[in-house]
């Protein structure tokens, strides 16, 4: 396991929200590492500690809902058949645009087929994350507050922000060439996240762009390269009638400001 896997998992335990199967692995490193035992029970302490600072208060009850929609959306089937899309508001034309599927609220509880990028192993762990994140928010702090003090990023903690938001909702496509994007966003909380990470990598010098296009203005919202596989949260504060685009760029990001290649996804989160 690397840094970051221990970490995480680490992390899991002192908030007693491993799967048996992340329990038993992280057991074993115990059993093999004092030190690691040691930065176990540190974390464990935090944890006990940040629990004593907060007065007890009854939690959400939609967090519970929120929760076992996630744990039953991630063992779904990932066969599952998408639904057609509607077409996407007016936005840049792309030349080969991904074809977004929307999936049920993202907040709500399930009530039919979970979205097929929760089965996707790299996505299950990011949800994981962002269910950490709830699980402490539960003692009474934010969950802004709690993904920072627990040194999450930003787009974990905006994952699960969306996720209990009434407006929540989640997008997924295919990208050409292959590979997958998934978008969540929620105008309540003003965020979106992009998962791309089976976007195919690009050549040296080049990167992926998001837009957030705005009418008939794009507006820059962040790079990242073929294959990341972590959650993106794109710049600036999700506006009515947005639509989120794609596009494949030099290296740092189009120099003009405005789009140089026609996009190769187009969402809308309306």
């Amino acid at each position: 396991m690397t840094e970051k896997d221990l970490d995480e998992l680490l992390a899991g335990r002192a908030l007693d929200a491993l799967s048996p199967e992340d329990a038993a692995r992280l057991e074993q490193a115990l059993a093999a590492d004092p030190a690691l035992r040691a930065r176990a029970q540190r974390d464990e302490e935090t944890a006990a500690l940040l629990a004593d600072a907060t007065p007890e208060v009854a939690p959400p009850a939609a967090i519970r809902d929120q929760l076992l929609a996630r744990i039953a959306g991630a063992a779904a089937p990932a066969d599952v058949a998408p639904e057609e899309s509607a077409d996407a508001p007016a936005g840049p034309a792309p030349s080969a645009p991904a074809e977004p599927v929307p999936s049920a609220p993202a907040g709500r509880a399930a009530s039919g087929p979970a979205p097929s990028g929760l089965a996707r192993p790299g996505r299950r762990r990011w949800f994981a994350l962002a269910a950490s994140v709830a699980v402490v928010a539960a003692v009474g702090l934010s969950a802004l507050t709690i993904g920072r003090l627990l040194d999450r990023p930003d787009a974990v903690v905006a994952l699960e922000q969306i996720a209990q938001a009434e407006d929540g909702q989640v997008l997924e496509g295919e990208l050409p060439g292959g590979g997958a994007i998934e978008m969540h966003w929620s105008h309540s909380v003003g965020e979106v996240v992009v998962l791309a990470d089976e976007a195919p990598a690009l050549d040296e010098g080049r990167q992926y762009e998001l837009w957030l296009v705005r009418g008939d203005e794009p507006i820059p919202a962040g790079v990242f390269d073929g294959g990341v596989d972590e959650p993106l949260l794109l710049d600036g504060e999700l506006a009515p009638g947005d639509v989120v685009a794609v596009t494949i760029e030099q290296e740092g990001g189009s120099p003009t400001g405005v789009p140089t290649t026609e996009p190769i996804a187009v969402m809308p989160t309306d």
